[in-house]
């Protein structure tokens, strides 16, 4: 795991410990679709597949996820959200990933759809 005063992964500006960490260690669950969203890109960042896992919807979630653990990602620029506020049951996040694996650099763009299973937002899959 990232040093808790580290800079978080997501780039939110706040430490790893203040952001996605809390998260991470199931001491909070994320208020909105952008917050789970942030947070699982800091899951792949960290390499936290269980937490990864657990924060997807049951219908569409992978029996088992195994990241690869040469891939570092480094950037995370969010492009649009719609809905997935605190009173929303869906919402997307648009938003644009970086990588490098083996040193070839990689990009992901992706639109992902969130709802909430009870009280909290998981993934849903990639629109």
């Amino acid at each position: 795991m990232l040093d808790p005063a580290s800079r978080c992964p997501c780039l939110s500006g706040e430490s790893y410990g203040e952001c996605c960490a809390p998260f991470h260690r199931g001491d909070a669950v994320a208020p909105t679709a952008l917050r789970l969203m942030r947070s699982r890109y800091s899951a792949f960042a960290v390499g936290d597949a269980d937490y990864l896992l657990a924060t997807w919807h049951p219908r569409t979630r992978p029996a088992t996820l195994q990241l690869d653990p040469d891939q570092r990602w480094y950037r995370l620029d969010i492009v649009a959200t719609e809905r997935g506020g605190l009173l929303d049951t869906d919402g997307t996040v648009e938003f644009t990933a970086r990588s490098r694996l083996h040193g070839e650099a990689a990009v992901q763009h992706e639109v992902s759809r969130f709802v909430r299973d009870g009280r909290r937002w998981v993934y849903l899959d990639a629109a």
